[in-house]
């Protein structure tokens, strides 16, 4: 496999996600879902209790499986029954290529992106793979105008 070290490193920052839903681990899941903003991301994260705590997360397959699969209220669960923690994030300055390799390593679909302990973002395989391929067409197409005198 050859690199192109004159193609740009293609950034986590360009491809995340900016709206997150952070969600107290209190709340119960009906309440949490009923006041997602950002529901095409099927995640809620889980906010820090206190400052040497750490973000959780719940995803809408942690819901089917741990509320919905066990016949449970999700008028009586909380978040904080049914959530990951401590989460796995990653630096929105990170290669999109590692965040790949992080993701595949670890199981990940989607992670939120943390920037000097804050979540700016969410970032996932669709992100990854949607944004890629328009920017490579972009590209493309700048190329050929260029290419054709435009």
């Amino acid at each position: 496999m050859t690199v192109n070290l004159n193609k740009p490193v293609l950034r986590v920052r360009q491809v995340m996600k900016l709206g997150v839903d952070i969600i107290d681990g209190m709340v119960t899941i009906n309440d949490a879902l009923r006041g997602m903003k950002y529901p095409e991301t099927r995640t809620l994260i889980v906010d820090k209790r206190h400052q040497d705590d750490e973000y959780g997360v719940v995803m809408f397959r942690d819901i089917a499986r741990r509320v919905l699969a066990r016949d449970r209220s999700a008028e009586r669960m909380n978040a904080y029954e049914i959530m990951s923690k401590p989460v796995l994030s990653v630096d929105p300055e990170m290669d999109v290529r590692y965040c790949i390799k992080l993701f595949d390593a670890f199981g990940l679909s989607r992670a939120p992106v943390i920037e000097n302990g804050i979540i700016i973002g969410l970032v996932s395989y669709s992100d990854i793979v949607l944004k890629s391929v328009l920017m490579q067409n972009e590209d493309s197409d700048e190329t050929a105008d260029d290419a054709g005198g435009n």
